[in-house]
């Protein structure tokens, strides 16, 4: 019976290991993995040792077994080729192939040990508390924010200089010395450049060696101002999936954005990254603290990434300039504990210094003190933007009066949304970490799907505001390891029924919601249209690269209308959002604004969506497996509250019974 009990242990803890190993370092490196595969070789060394001991008598007879084979039929042969594939298979040791069974043993504790390699090499040989870099943030017509690190004192002070990248100009102009940085800013401090010169390229240069390029915005006013193109997209985690030849601090999505950028012509280079949350894991794939040290480090360790000093200098991912927003697992999975509960306030102090004091400028009308404000407003071209912070402000979702945004981001928001845009300005981007649409069904209370009496509070105002402003809104999010593309019909247009199916492209307001930029993807489909309110447009789960690359320009195109039996061509402003996945490009999709608004053209709405290019399949075995295996928790829940109200009816029924005697 022992003997039987030791088997068991070691064949089911020797496929604990290699299963859990597989999902750890390919698809989800989630906390529970480590130390299940740790558990799980104690169990089998302990297990398979004790079990050697009971088969060494026989290792002897097994030899002579051995040298008896090779005169046997190849039948008999066959039969030990069977108990060679039967150790290799379930980890148990053999008798007759002492060698095969240390090789099996070797298998067990290699992939404990990948896994651990992958938990542990980056923070051990890159404690990064040396670490310097240079970056751009925010950038406007007349000014850059750059933001840098240098803890090495004997580098101080650091002079800060700026050139025109021109022929005509050769000039290097001082912006200013920064001659203290301590830790209360782990080492770090933003200066803004400033009398620059708008749609110019420059060159900065710090005296500790680092240096950089960047463009600043057209003038308003320009021609260049009409064009505008941006990336976006959310998450990201060095070295997954897995490679044990890669760098530990090498993120393959970023390199494989900086390839897919650099094939694009002049006119289409994005201006900014607008990185929507979940720049770091504090949690993913352990937890080591939450003290501010833990979170700093964390920060340093990203941007000790090879990845972006990758290519050549214009088209690294370090010269693109990154805006950024907070997400959860910049503080802890699903944070909804406000701004002054642990470990909030160790959180944000990176956030901070690493990422706010480049962002852009707070909105003008915030309702709190500036020195609370963590959301963002700016304009640039023909768009303005309101970054939201969906995490510093949220309380605990799925109640009355739960709040994702506060009070003051929300009348801050709804100003901004219901305020006419200046000439030359016809679209609003909003973007937020988590998705607006309710059509994901796995953590949804953690998405805006929580919180339906403020969305519908906003999704009115930004109904109204493109009706009554001749302005187009769309949103952005990301946190979802996926892609989705959801419009929100207004519902004074009174759509049919056809205009509501799923995977249609039409009227309303458009989110995109992409990610992960470099992280695991699941292939179980938890993305569903349920009803009328949120229309699914696209879905795309695969990938664990994914960004979208939106461009903006003036162009002419056909615009329906009520008056002429065909379309007339009309100037539009037309926004183009392409899907990236895996730095290819797999879906286009085309929303416009009419700029020509005379008496030939006469909407009742904004033109409706439309899809250019689909390179995603849309039916496959997968497709329907992970679909049904994403529904699961939804059907349990719907079959536990029908088993619930039946139970209660039940009940009731027999109460009134009771009643009646």
């Amino acid at each position: 019976m022992m003997v039987s009990i030791r088997r068991i242990a070691v064949a089911t803890s020797s496929a604990i290991i290699r299963l859990a190993t597989f999902l750890f370092l390919r698809w989800i490196p989630g906390h529970h993995f480590v130390p299940l595969v740790v558990t799980s070789l104690v169990v089998y060394l302990s297990s398979i040792f004790s079990l050697l001991k009971d088969i060494q008598p026989y290792q002897s007879q097994t030899a002579k077994a051995q040298n008896l084979n090779r005169y046997k039929s190849p039948s008999s042969r066959a039969k030990a080729d069977d108990s060679v594939l039967k150790t290799l298979l379930t980890g148990l040791p053999s008798a007759k192939w002492p060698l095969w069974t240390r090789i099996t043993i070797f298998i067990n504790v290699v992939l404990a040990l990948l896994t651990l390699d992958f938990l542990t090499r980056g923070i051990l040989l890159y404690s990064t508390t040396d670490v310097a870099f240079s970056r751009i943030g925010y950038v406007s017509p007349t000014t850059a924010n750059l933001v840098f690190r240098e803890p090495d004192t004997t580098r101080l002070p650091v002079a800060v200089m700026f050139q025109e990248i021109s022929p005509l100009s050769q000039d290097w102009y001082e912006e200013g010395i920064v001659y203290k940085l301590d830790n209360s800013t782990d080492f770090t401090t933003t200066v803004t450049l400033t009398d620059l010169k708008p749609a110019t390229r420059y060159r900065y240069s710090l005296s500790n060696n680092k240096s950089g390029t960047f463009i600043t915005a057209p003038s308003p006013e320009s021609p260049e101002a009409s064009q505008l193109s941006f990336v976006t997209s959310s998450c990201l985690k060095p070295n997954f999936p897995y490679n044990l030849l890669s760098h530990p601090l090498r993120v393959p999505g970023v390199e494989q954005m900086t390839d897919a950028l650099a094939k694009l012509p002049k006119l289409l280079r994005p201006a900014f990254m607008l990185f929507l949350g979940d720049f770091i894991y504090i949690d993913v794939p352990w937890r080591f603290g939450s003290a501010m040290s833990h979170y700093r480090s964390e920060y340093r360790r990203i941007y000790s990434s090879p990845s972006w000093t990758y290519g050549p200098e214009g088209n690294r991912a370090i010269d693109l300039p990154w805006l950024h927003t907070l997400d959860d697992h910049e503080i802890e999975n699903d944070w909804s504990q406000g701004n002054k509960t642990a470990p909030y306030p160790a959180a944000a102090d990176p956030f901070i210094h690493y990422h706010v004091r480049a962002n852009p400028p707070i909105p003008t009308a915030p309702f709190a003190h500036p020195d609370n404000v963590t959301y963002f407003a700016f304009t640039r071209g023909p768009a303005s933007f309101f970054m939201l912070d969906t995490r510093t402000y949220r309380t605990e979702p799925a109640h009355k009066n739960s709040t994702i945004l506060g009070g003051p981001q929300l009348q801050s928001l709804l100003t901004y949304i219901s305020t006419p845009e200046p000439a030359g300005t016809h679209w609003k981007i909003i973007s937020s970490s988590v998705p607006f649409t309710k059509n994901w069904h796995v953590g949804t209370t953690d998405t805006w799907g929580g919180f339906l009496d403020e969305r519908r509070i906003v999704f009115e105002a930004m109904w109204r505001a493109e009706r009554e402003l001749g302005i187009r809104i769309v949103l952005l999010s990301g946190d979802r390891h996926e892609f989705g593309a959801t419009r929100f019909p207004d519902p004074e247009l009174n759509l049919g029924r056809d205009e509501l199916l799923p995977n249609t492209a039409g009227l309303g307001v458009h989110e995109f919601s992409v990610g992960p930029l470099s992280m695991f993807y699941l292939p179980i489909r938890t993305y569903h249209q349920t009803d009328s309110e949120d229309v699914m447009v696209k879905y795309a789960p695969n990938g664990n690269s994914k960004f979208g690359l939106i461009d903006i320009s003036d162009e002419v195109e056909e615009v329906g209308s009520t008056t002429a039996a065909a379309p007339v061509r009309a100037r539009s402003s037309v926004l183009t959002y392409s899907l990236y996945v895996d730095g290819e490009i797999v879906w286009k999709y085309r929303l416009s604004v009419p700029l020509d608004r005379d008496a030939s053209v006469h909407t009742p709405s904004l033109p409706p969506g439309r899809v250019l290019e689909d390179d995603i399949p849309d039916l496959s075995w997968s497709v329907v497996l992970g679909t049904v295996v994403g529904r699961v928790p939804e059907l349990t829940k719907r079959t536990v509250e029908t088993v619930n109200d039946l139970y209660f009816q039940l009940a009731n029924q027999l109460w009134k019974i009771e009643r009646l005697d």
